[in-house]
């Protein structure tokens, strides 16, 4: 397979890869395109060892890329899932509050979900509360109607599919790592573990390797990308009862991530979690995995020990619940607390992909980028896998701009 020639090809086969796949071929039908993905099959990392939840726009800066890019790829995914028949339902979710200190946090979100266009959002007390979700127990929360579950791999594969079929001279390669890059002329070499590619230009969405990419296509990247596991728990089938749909806490503004919360998935299942501890492997969804490479790239760059300063008692406090099932069914009866520990079962984890800056601080916005030939999504953490198609489009009009596509 030496030396094949292609117009565009696309390194990383997460949802954000396969929406740009699709988008574009959708707009540019003539060109050839090609995805890589190194792993057996589309969807293997963040995008398959996610929640499954389509978020609502509810907890983003107002004007923000996550803000527009959220609310309109909900919509449009909610749609692309109705007409190619994936699994999902537009269920909604209560946001709880379970003590008075949350009460403020309650009312900014409250405002910031109205900002980003979510007039439907309601106020509810702690009795509508449980019209919603009877075993839950909170003195105030959210309805947010917007909210849903999708089966996030078979969205993903089906717009590599639809791509495909547009063209039927574009391809997906799975276990095909691309390696190196380097010019020849108006075109890129692409050197993979199976064999040397062509393409006019290149988009990276390497998800949990996007700074290494940038890095190997010649891109300054002062940031760096950190992985943090996330831990699910499982009810058991007799416990599934107590969860009828979707149940968040009020987040913390001082941690970056959005808290346990209660999830049932597109096959029934309830999950539970995930909490978020520093991992030792980017792409490792045990608690023992350790990858040196990872470790040393994470633990020697000053970002990522500002980080565990700034987050020290909450960094702390994950690690406990982690390995204590003990401690992490007490965070979850703070919601639920007829739980117990014969209700909860160890589930599956995920590594979300964190882009830090020097100071510690995580780049909360999306970020996407381009130099010469190439684009590269350098930080798409949640809720990317909700506004994909959205960001594909975004993708898509930069190539447009600055590829001088037609």
């Amino acid at each position: 397979m030496e030396n094949k020639t292609f117009d565009i090809a696309i390194i990383g086969g997460g949802i954000v890869g396969a929406a740009t796949f699709y988008k574009i071929q959708q707009r540019y039908p003539g060109l050839k395109i090609i995805l890589f993905e190194k792993e057996p099959r589309l969807a293997a990392h963040q995008t398959g060892h996610n929640s499954g939840v389509m978020h609502s726009g509810l907890y983003y800066k107002p004007g923000s890329l996550k803000a527009k890019n959220c609310v309109r790829g909900r919509e449009e995914l909610v749609a692309f899932a109705k007409e190619n028949h994936i699994p999902h339902d537009v269920c909604g979710k209560v946001v709880v509050a379970a003590q008075e200190s949350e009460l403020p946090y309650l009312e900014k979100i409250y405002h910031t979900g109205l900002e980003n266009g979510l007039s439907g959002i309601e106020k509810i007390n702690a009795r509508q509360i449980k019209e919603h979700e009877p075993f839950c127990e909170g003195i105030a929360g959210l309805w947010v109607p917007y909210t849903g579950i999708i089966d996030y791999v078979a969205a993903t594969e089906k717009m590599a599919e639809i791509a495909q079929l547009i063209q039927p001279e574009s391809e997906v390669h799975l276990n095909t790592e691309a390696k190196s890059f380097q010019k020849d002329g108006a075109f890129d070499l692409i050197q993979t573990d199976k064999g040397v590619f062509r393409s006019r230009y290149l988009i990276f969405c390497g998800g949990l390797q996007a700074d290494r990419l940038a890095r190997k296509d010649q891109v300054s990247v002062k940031e760096q990308v950190v992985g943090f596991r996330g831990d699910y728990y499982e009810l058991t089938p007799e416990a599934r009862h107590k969860i009828k749909n979707l149940i968040y806490p009020v987040p913390n503004p001082d941690f970056p991530f959005l808290g346990v919360h209660f999830t049932r998935m597109t096959n029934g299942d309830i999950e539970c979690g995930p909490n978020a501890v520093f991992t030792f492997k980017r792409e490792g969804y045990k608690k023992t995995d350790f990858d040196w490479k990872d470790t040393f790239n994470a633990l020697g760059y000053k970002g990522t020990w500002k980080l565990f300063f700034n987050n020290m008692s909450f960094g702390l406090n994950e690690y406990r619940r982690a390995f204590s099932k003990k401690l992490f069914l007490k965070t979850l009866q703070r919601l639920v607390p007829s739980l117990t520990m014969e209700d909860i079962r160890p589930g599956r984890a995920g590594v979300r992909a964190l882009l830090l800056n020097e100071s510690g601080d995580t780049r909360d916005d999306f970020k996407i980028e381009y130099k010469d030939t190439s684009i590269h999504v350098l930080n798409a953490p949640s809720p990317a896998a909700t506004a994909s198609l959205a960001i594909g489009d975004n993708i898509r009009e930069m190539a447009a701009e600055h590829f001088k596509l037609n």
